[in-house]
């Protein structure tokens, strides 16, 4: 039997009754044993095609609903967090409500791998912060972990259709993607990037208008309404982050809501309006924001970032006023003051919310195993435990460290020798951590290639080493000149020869 709808099915939204819509999804759901997969953001768009597959099914009788139906959520782990109270309290709706009405849908949030996430990129590992130039963060936090669970489907499915929120008129670059992937008379287009993927865009020709005027039409069907979302647009000036599975998505941006750390855009007016609003517990999150974005102008850069790459190098570049070094990651000095003032924030927050956690204690394992071995500082006092205790005045079971060769004391003799032999301290280090890494080995053939590797890295002050690009620079303008030159040469004589035969 098919569950009783209580839905004006018959309420025309763009042009068409909500039963259209019903009707086409019950089509292509019982055409073959596809599983679907719904991407769901937490926005109006996702909740808006959510809601109508659930409409479909319920109209269904129980027996034709079973086909898996999976509704993935990707929690990027920095999503501004009245966003996040928001998903999770309807994802739990919908989970119940599923289960009550025998349909067969399963509720999967999804996250980064712990090596992946923003902060261990960002505070461990020295990342400055995105920008449109360099944006590292999109695929790392957004499309591999929804990415790999797809893949997942269709290692287990053979293939799967992607139901996604996509709507033409959000923007023409959108337009234009989906149109190019569109299989000519077909409502399925094949996925971008995800082989074996179809993606299935039911609301692609409806306005913003038309999906809340579908929102507000009846009740939600896991029960309760969407005031709470449009209170959430109403309050941000807003619109959400799409669910991003591909590369041609467009990522947050101007008014978007999605992550509260994003720095690809100069101010976050999402975030202003949820504070205009009433929102006032979030004034730190902006502020950190807004101290990160500082760093991202070009002429702060040299303040916050290391002049040598992770890579030990220092990488250069003729300019107008000479040759320039391009910034490498943020000083390790930086990084502690960037986790100090976010675990400071987050006991500060927690008072309004006990449960809302802004860094992980896995993520703070993975930031303290990246500084400990740092390719340029290696943080030789383990800082992040002490950090962690005198930001949250708690301790905190750590795992046990090797933390290699040094502590403390060593680096102060160090750096002594250092400034007595003239001799970098962490070139230093890092051949005694070489000699004890191949130590007990039987087989020790590589060890020249790696200490050639060390010894090629840029040491010592920045003035030196861009003294010694400077000549390899001009021995490069040098030998090109002189290859020109025998150029010209060369097609001199090739013309005086064809003209003497």
């Amino acid at each position: 039997m098919s569950a009783t709808i209580n839905f004006p099915v018959e309420t025309e939204i763009a042009g068409q009754p909500i039963q259209h819509y019903i009707n086409e999804i019950h089509t292509l759901y019982k055409a073959d044993n596809r599983p679907w997969v719904i991407g769901y953001s937490g926005g109006k768009d996702s909740t808006a095609i959510l809601q109508l597959v659930y409409l479909a099914l319920l109209a269904l009788p129980e027996a034709e609903r079973q086909k898996p139906v999976f509704v993935v959520s990707s929690d990027t782990l920095v999503e501004t967090p009245v966003v996040v109270g928001l998903i999770i309290g309807t994802l739990e709706k919908i989970k119940n409500s599923a289960s009550k009405h025998g349909i067969n849908l399963h509720v999967q949030q999804v996250t980064p791998n712990v090596t992946e996430t923003f902060w261990v990129n960002l505070i461990g590992k020295g990342y400055p912060a995105p920008t449109r130039q360099f944006r590292w963060c999109t695929e790392r936090l957004k499309i591999n972990p929804v990415s790999e669970f797809i893949l997942g489907r269709v290692a287990e499915f053979g293939e799967v259709v992607v139901v996604l929120g996509s709507r033409i008129a959000e923007s023409s670059s959108r337009a234009q993607v989906m149109r190019k992937h569109k299989i000519e008379g077909k409502r399925l287009a094949k996925h971008s990037s995800l082989p074996s993927a179809y993606v299935y865009t039911p609301i692609e020709d409806w306005t913003a208008d038309d999906v809340w005027e579908f929102l507000f039409t009846g009740e939600a069907p896991w029960g309760g309404n969407h005031q709470a979302l449009f209170d959430l647009y109403k309050d941000s000036n807003a619109g959400e982050c799409p669910l991003v599975i591909d590369t041609s998505t467009p990522s947050c941006g101007n008014s978007r809501f999605g992550c509260w750390v994003c720095t690809v855009v100069s101010k976050d007016k999402a975030m202003d309006g949820l504070i205009e609003s009433g929102h006032t517990w979030l004034v730190p999150l902006q502020d950190f924001r807004n101290q990160l974005f500082n760093t991202t102008i070009p002429e702060n850069k040299n303040q916050f970032r290391n002049f040598k790459r992770r890579t030990g190098k220092v990488t250069s570049t003729d300019s107008e006023d000479g040759l320039k070094f391009i910034p490498g990651p943020y000083w390790l000095s930086y990084r502690k003051e960037l986790l100090s003032k976010l675990l400071k924030i987050q006991k500060k927050i927690q008072k309004h919310d006990p449960n809302l956690e802004l860094i992980t204690v896995d993520e703070l394992e993975e930031i303290r195993n990246a500084w400990i071995y740092d390719p340029n500082e290696p943080d030789w006092d383990d800082s992040v435990p002490k950090i962690y205790r005198e930001a949250l005045g708690k301790d905190h079971e750590w795992a046990e460290s090797d933390a290699g060769a040094f502590t403390k004391l060593d680096s102060d003799l160090l750096a002594e020798l250092e400034a007595k032999h003239k001799v970098p301290a962490a070139l230093i280090m890092k051949l005694i951590e070489l000699e004890l890494s191949m130590d007990g080995l039987s087989k020790r053939s590589f060890i020249f290639d790696r200490l050639g590797h060390i010894l090629n890295q840029d040491w010592g002050a920045l003035e030196e080493i861009m003294q010694k690009h400077q000549v390899a620079s001009k021995k490069l303008h040098y030998i090109d000149k002189e290859e020109n030159e025998l150029q010209a040469q060369y097609i001199e004589y090739e013309k005086l020869k064809s003209h003497a035969a």
